[in-house]
């Protein structure tokens, strides 16, 4: 037994920021004390707050230390672990109050939360398949497998109302039954997850596979029993090297524990799981082309019908689930349908982990039920908006979705109502905007990521999308005309409804909600020929004012010589040689220059 635990993220937000070294410096320096045999260090996953990394937990008290560096270990380690003095200049602000700590969960970022998918992470050992059954991990699988037939499980699944959390949140609990009985007589069935999260600024299913990969592990082989399959598949990005490393740890732990392979829990029952490396193609993130690449083929769709239910990997019935989907499974065969369903709203059941990004103050990882709202989210949980700037607009669900502005901020979030206001749930990234940020440009990013990413396979993503770009890059190069928000929208119309596969279908979201909540910022960059939030380069003009000392700085760095005055005197710059690349702002110590 030990008096304390210190518990030190490994996610990759921590680790990124150099925990690895402060867990072995901790090691070394409790060692150096003679602590060892009373102190034990354990690797975690991510604790959520990751602007705050590198983080560490002590317990039993609870310090929640932040931003901790290998030359603080010595005093954590004399100070607090020896002389039991907590080192308040490390403590997470929130925290610290004049009585004493205060439990991470009473503090703003946690006390709206409710952990399902999340429950283990930061709280186990990762690579430690006995930390995860000492929180009834693989409890379920034994249950399914002693006391359940197929039909209860996916009885369960259904009554407990959850939906996918990839994105387009399609009945569990039905997927897994058509798999089950289309083709029942089928020699081979799969389970597949995909672990390809690809939206820009969503770590979601990289934090449970960091933090619990046994999670998903468990509940894929309890999806096995019940659509008859023996073989698993986790088709997971080679950009998550640790995410990796720990799912192959996790299988090798369970196949050693009898929890995979041959025979699980002598019920008969076979599954196995392999790993399949994606290269980072958003497209296979819809579920044929995923299916197609982890045969060894190019990634791309499959026109439907037949479903993979029917004819999925390898011409065989499948099912396909992505990672928050599964982590919640073996919650709901604990606790039982009703306890998941009596969470979130009447369509939306359970809770839903979302990526925060964006201009947010606290950038991190939240799980919250269904049907909180926006504002809960980034005001309560995420900190509200740093800097004093005004909040502008969320973007929900990636490339897919849409950007949600301030008149929507207290629309409870689940998959119909985000729907019904222009965006989609996704598979849970959220990043934040404020006033600084140009909506027209926010529209051309995505699009421009959603054409890079076109596996190219039908005309209407292909080529359409290309053409949508083309006119985005007339409007913020001010060339724009008011004909052409009328062409974007009859293409954007022609793209959801002809394209082959999600991707495509979605690809216009962003284009679409910023023409109905930001038509206004689309009139100015076109009639106005501005760019209200000064990010569009084309449409910025930087300008001396009258607070110019005459310092000649501007003039020294401007890399095209477009400023000119004399030493103490007002400088002027030369609009047509101008080439707006900031330095001047950047440097001058007085203020004196502006965008308009």
């Amino acid at each position: 037994m030990y008096r304390s635990h210190v518990l030190v993220c490994g996610g990759t937000g921590c680790s990124s920021s150099g925990s690895a070294k402060i867990r072995t410096e901790m090691e070394n320096e409790i060692k150096k004390q003679g602590l060892e045999n009373e102190v034990k260090v354990v690797q975690t996953g991510c604790f959520g707050l990751c602007a705050l990394g590198p983080i560490m937990i002590v317990y039993p008290e609870g310090c929640f230390y932040s931003r901790v560096t290998v030359e603080d270990v010595p005093e954590i380690v004399s100070e607090h672990l020896l002389k039991g003095r907590v080192v308040t200049r490390l403590l997470y602000k929130e925290t610290v109050t004049e009585s004493g700590v205060k439990s991470l969960n009473d503090t703003n970022f946690y006390k709206k939360q409710h952990r399902v998918a999340l429950r283990n992470c930061g709280v186990i050992n990762p690579e430690n398949i006995e930390e995860y059954i000492a929180r009834d991990g693989y409890a379920a699988l034994g249950k399914v497998l002693t006391e359940m037939t197929p039909e209860e499980v996916i009885d369960v699944i259904l009554k407990s109302g959850l939906r996918g959390r990839g994105g387009a949140g399609f009945p569990t609990g039905r997927k897994w039954s058509l798999a089950r009985t289309i083709v029942p007589d089928a020699d081979q069935k799969y389970v597949c997850c995909n672990a390809d999260e690809g939206d820009p600024g969503a770590f979601m299913d990289r934090s449970v596979l960091e933090g619990d990969p046994h999670a998903v592990l468990e509940a894929m082989a309890i999806a096995g029993y019940a659509i008859g399959a023996s073989q698993g598949y986790i088709y997971v990005r080679a950009e998550y090297p640790i995410a990796v490393k720990r799912l192959k740890i996790a299988i090798n732990q369970a196949r050693e524990y009898g929890l995979l392979g041959k025979n699980i829990f002598e019920s008969g029952f076979d599954f196995d799981i392999d790993v399949r490396l994606g290269a980072g193609a958003f497209v296979c993130g819809e579920e044929t082309a995923l299916m197609t690449s982890i045969e060894g083929r190019r990634g791309e769709p499959r026109p439907r019908p037949p479903f993979p239910a029917e004819k999925g990997l390898f011409g065989k019935p499948s099912i396909l689930n992505n990672v928050e989907t599964y982590a919640n499974v073996p919650q709901i065969i604990l606790n039982g349908a009703e306890w998941f369903s009596a969470m979130g709203t009447e369509k939306s059941k359970g809770t839903k982990v979302f990526a925060l990004g964006g201009k947010i103050t606290n950038t991190g990882l939240v799980e919250v039920p269904m049907g909180t709202t926006l504002r809960e989210i980034i005001e309560d949980i995420g900190g509200g908006i740093p800097n004093g700037k005004k909040f502008k607009a969320a973007q929900t669900g990636g490339p897919s979705g849409g950007c949600i502005p301030a008149q929507h901020l207290d629309t409870p979030i689940d998959y119909d109502n985000l729907i019904a206001i222009g965006s989609m749930m996704g598979s849970g990234g959220l990043i934040v905007m404020d006033e600084d940020n140009c909506m027209v440009d926010i529209a051309k990013f995505f699009l421009e990521f959603t054409v890079d990413e076109s596996c190219g396979k039908c005309t209407p993503c292909r080529i359409g999308n290309k053409r949508l770009l083309e006119l985005l890059n007339k409007i913020t190069d001010g060339n724009g005309t008011l004909e052409d928000l009328d062409k974007m929208e009859e293409l954007c119309l022609y793209i959801k409804n002809n394209s082959l596969c999600g991707l495509g279908q979605t690809a216009p979201n962003p284009v679409l909600s910023t023409l109905r909540y930001f038509r206004d910022e689309y009139l100015a960059h076109i009639v106005d020929k501005t760019c209200p939030a000064h990010v569009c380069k084309k449409l910025v003009r930087y300008e001396i004012t009258d607070d110019c000392r005459g310092c000649t700085k501007c003039a020294r760095n401007c890399p095209v010589g477009a400023i000119t005055g004399k030493v103490k005197e007002k400088h002027v710059i030369d609009q047509s040689k101008c080439i707006k690349c900031g330095a001047c702002m950047d440097n001058c110590n007085f203020k004196a220059i502006i965008k308009k």
